[in-house]
């Protein structure tokens, strides 16, 4: 049978194009099993890391050191984490989340175990010293998967239900380690709670995804004159970062409004409630407690709040500040000998709110950066909180030693530090709020192109289709 020669002028048939897979959706629940196996690691560090809180005399009593040396745990632990954040942010752009968060979990469960068995001061303090670089991978990991496994408008909400389950790890700690520590010693308790670092290390390798299907990133482009790769990559995303607006003041946000709690529940509240308020350690630990509970519930209400508006970022910033502020003047400057007891519990609930107001300044970094610079625009904003912390440790200790323990005096220090971020946010705000809104009208002028570009393909496709028909 003899083929039948097509007719020269019959339209060819057009090739049908290749189905493409749909993006996988945001914020659907393959997010929130991905964000929450990040999350439970993050969980389990925080637990580590607040684990000699409630060690401190036994640590004492084990490595036999006085309270200064005590101390110096707590502040290389501080030291590790703020020094590591614009590192760790630069891994998580270049390794991805995956790699960081696995290599976090590795280091701080190391550091666990290792604090377990030491069995000199030198030794744990390095221990100490691996958990806290540990420990600084993974809130930036936590807060890159929620960027790119969320839509923008629930960013907020999530990185303060990020923070939110660090205090639930902080409780922990409290509540359940405290205990097991006095029931069964030091090594083993130590040494039992480093197995939780093994099993969230596991979900880890074998289901954490750095980003959705259909969602990846733009692949990083350096600069021609950036010089080496690897430096290169280093100047550039943290000289962009820095210079946008938003970053700093990110980091300003962040710096003014975390410290008084952190240096509080790490350090100082204890002695305080203690030898200047008068107050049993039951009854001290029991308000310690209040600020981990207030914290809590402040932390859901400011995501909601500035998911909703985000014109509330600010005023809640600043209203935390003034909040603390205020409260803290009103118990170091009461007449009598102590303060009274409503006093303290009104001083607990406020410090509750800090936390949450720090997570605040990522929600200014985060839409001043393009999602090749999150983690190290987070990085710079993140070592804001701590650099205060260190900072207020430091003069607080110096302060009861040159006074002979006056705490009025000591934690008016807060006040200078409240002074100067504050100064700072309001220097900052209005360029990195007039940057915003143009970042905003950029976007959706670039949307609109793309839907009409969209439009015009759709319009000269269905033009050929039916001048193909006709023919």
């Amino acid at each position: 049978m003899t083929a039948v020669p097509e007719p020269t002028g019959a339209p060819r048939p057009t090739a049908v194009p290749r189905p493409t897979v749909a993006p996988e959706p945001l914020g659907g629940r393959r997010a929130v099993a991905v964000w929450s196996i990040a999350v439970a690691v993050y969980f389990v560090a925080v637990i580590f890391r607040t684990s000699l809180g409630v060690a401190g005399l036994d640590a004492a009593d084990r490595f036999h050191v006085n309270a200064s040396a005590l101390a110096t745990f707590s502040l290389l632990q501080l030291m590790v984490y703020a020094g590591m954040q614009i590192p760790v942010g630069l891994m998580v752009d270049r390794l991805g989340t995956k790699k960081v968060l696995t290599l976090g979990a590795v280091l701080f469960t190391a550091g666990q175990l290792g604090f377990a068995l030491s069995p000199s001061y030198g030794m744990a303090l390095a221990a100490r010293a691996l958990l806290g670089c540990g420990d600084a991978m993974t809130f930036i990991s936590v807060l890159r998967l929620g960027t790119r496994w969320f839509p923008p408008h629930r960013g907020p909400l999530m990185a303060q239900l990020a923070g939110l389950v660090g205090m639930a790890g902080n409780l922990v700690s409290t509540l359940v380690l405290a205990p097991v520590l006095h029931g069964v010693g030091w090594t083993a308790a130590f040494a039992g709670s480093a197995v939780a670092g093994v099993v969230v290390i596991v979900p880890v390798l074998l289901f954490l995804r750095d980003h959705p299907e259909g969602h990846e990133p733009e692949p990083h482009a350096p600069e021609p004159d950036a010089g080496a790769p690897g430096r290169g990559f280093v100047r550039e995303q943290i000289a962009r970062s820095w210079r946008e607006p938003g970053t700093r003041l990110g980091l300003w946000v962040h710096f003014t409004t975390q410290f008084p709690a952190m240096v509080f529940l790490l350090l100082w509240g204890m002695p305080f409630l203690v030898e200047a308020q008068g107050l049993s350690r039951t009854t001290a630990g029991a308000l310690l407690t209040l600020v981990v509970a207030s914290n809590m519930a402040l932390g859901l209400v400011y995501g909601q709040l500035v998911g909703r508006r985000q014109s509330a970022r600010i005023p809640l910033a600043l209203g935390t500040v003034a909040a603390t502020a205020l409260l803290w003047g009103a118990t170091l400057a009461y007449p009598g000998e102590h303060a009274p007891m409503w006093l303290l519990v009104a001083l607990c609930t406020v410090l509750g709110g800090c936390g949450p107001a720090s997570m605040v300044g990522f929600d200014f970094a985060r839409p001043a950066n393009p999602a090749a610079r999150q983690g190290t625009a987070s990085g710079i904003t993140n070592m804001g909180g701590f650099l205060a912390s260190m900072t207020t440790l430091l003069a607080v200790g110096v302060l009861l030693d040159a006074t002979g323990d006056n705490y009025r005096i000591a934690f008016s220090s807060v006040f200078v530090l409240q002074a100067l971020g504050t100064a700072q946010i309001l220097r900052l705000r209005p360029h990195a709020l007039r940057r915003e809104r143009e970042r905003a009208a950029e976007r959706e002028r670039d949307a609109a192109l793309a839907s009409d570009r969209a439009a015009g393909q759709g319009v000269t496709e269905n033009s050929r289709r039916i001048a193909s028909a006709s023919s």
